[in-house]
Order: structure tokens, then C-alpha cells, then sequence
């Protein structure tokens, strides 16, 4: 029930992944990262606890292949599509034979995507040549590869969630945009919020790490 990437930029050494599906909330659920680790989704009849637990694999030194066959040993794991990534190694996607639908993934050196119940097995690698093709921040990269899925036919029924996620050098995430239920084109409206949130992200770094070098906050009552 959901198309999603995750992926890295070597240049930057962030982090990320992007997501979609019919189900709401669906970013709460199924993409995580961590700082200096790498990016994790968990998909198709979600286990929560997958993600966080191939981070703590590739954190304890695991590559993304070893960590997600250690996922493998997990009761009622056929169910379930997994991908993970970290910062120097080939991501990885697993799908159990269980899975739901129409079933596809595409791997590519920096990025990794895949889906379930989709409308097209060609979606994964619209995605993955989109993020490839394009230029820009880890994050517009990210949103570029979505819309490429969702043109490609996306999900095989309406969409209604979408999410967004990048860690940078901090321990927080940079960007974590959520659209939990629309009801009609949540990619497009995450697309539309991540570039309003574009030009403030630098601003909202520079907040946390030191307020006296932030701008102004531009809202009534700051002086």
C-alpha cells in the first residue's frame, strides 16, 4: 500500500527518505534515519519497529545487506518490504512473499526504491532514475523521485499520506514534512510544503545551534 525511497548524498553525508500510501500517517509508521547512519523504511503491513532496528544494526557496525538479513529472523517478516542504506555501502531492498499487490524495487548506488499494490512495476525505477537525474538538495531530489513515481501511476488505488525525512549533521532531522491525510494528491502537497519549508531550513539550523546568529523570526512581536 505505499511507494517510498530512501536514499544519501555523499557530498553532504545526509540522509533520507520519502514516502506515500493510501493509509493515513503513513510517515509516522514506515521511513526513519539517523545521523551518521544511514535511512531505513519499513513497508507493507508495517512493522514500527524494523526501521529504528536496522539502525541500530548499521550503527553496531553491520552493512545494510547484513543488518536487513538479521531483520529476516523476525516472526511474520514474508510480510513485510524493507530497504536500508547507510553511508558507504549499496543499499539494499528485501521483499517477502507475502507482500501485497504489485510488487517492484529499484536499487541504485546512492538510492534504493520500492512499493507494494502498485498501479505499475515500472514505478521503483521511475523513481530511482528521476532522483538520479536530478539536481539540488538531498531533499528536492527526494521530492523529484515521488512525483516521478505518482506520474508513473504510483499506487493502485488514491493516495492519501505522504512524508519526508533528511538528517543532516545534527542528531534531529533537518526536514520532516508530513501530509497524514489529504484527500486528493498528498505528494503534490508535500511537494508544495517542502518549498515553502526550502528557504527557512538554513534559518531553522542556525536557530537551534546558536539564536544569536539567527535571522529575524519575522512574526508579530519580534523586535
Amino acid at each position: 500500500m505505499t511507494f517510498s525511497i530512501i536514499a544519501r548524498c555523499p557530498k553532504t553525508g545526509q540522509f533520507g527518505a520519502a514516502v506515500s500510501s493510501s493509509s493515513p500517517a503513513v510517515a509516522s509508521r514506515c521511513v526513519r534515519g539517523r545521523q551518521g547512519v544511514g535511512a531505513a523504511a519499513s513497508q507493507n503491513i508495517t512493522d514500527p519497529d524494523l526501521g529504528p532496528l536496522a539502525l541500530d544494526l548499521m550503527a553496531g557496525g553491520l552493512t545494510p545487506a547484513q543488518a536487513v538479513a538479521e531483520l529476516q529472523k523476525r516472526p511474520f517478516i514474508a510480510y513485510r518490504q524493507l530497504m536500508a542504506i547507510d553511508a558507504t555501502n549499496p543499499p539494499v531492498v528485501f521483499t517477502g512473499d507475502q507482500a501485497l499487490g504489485t510488487l517492484a524495487s529499484a536499487v541504485g548506488r546512492d538510492a534504493a526504491c520500492a512499493g507494494n499494490m502498485l498501479k505499475s512495476r515500472e514505478v521503483p525505477q521511475a523513481m530511482l532514475s528521476a532522483f538520479e537525474a536530478a539536481g539540488g538538495s538531498l531533499a528536492e531530489r527526494l521530492m523529484l523521485a515521488m512525483l516521478a513515481g505518482q506520474d508513473a501511476g504510483g499506487e493502485e488505488g488514491p493516495v492519501h499520506s505522504a512524508g519526508l525525512l533528511v538528517y543532516g549533521e545534527q542528531n534531529w532531522p533537518i526536514v520532516d514534512l508530513r501530509m497524514d491525510w489529504v484527500e486528493h494528491d498528498p505528494v503534490q502537497a508535500l511537494y508544495a510544503a517542502w518549498k515553502v519549508y526550502e528557504p527557512q531550513l538554513q534559518a531553522y539550523i542556525t536557530r537551534a545551534l546558536d539564536p544569536r546568529a539567527a535571522p529575524s523570526y519575522g512574526v508579530p512581536g519580534n523586535l
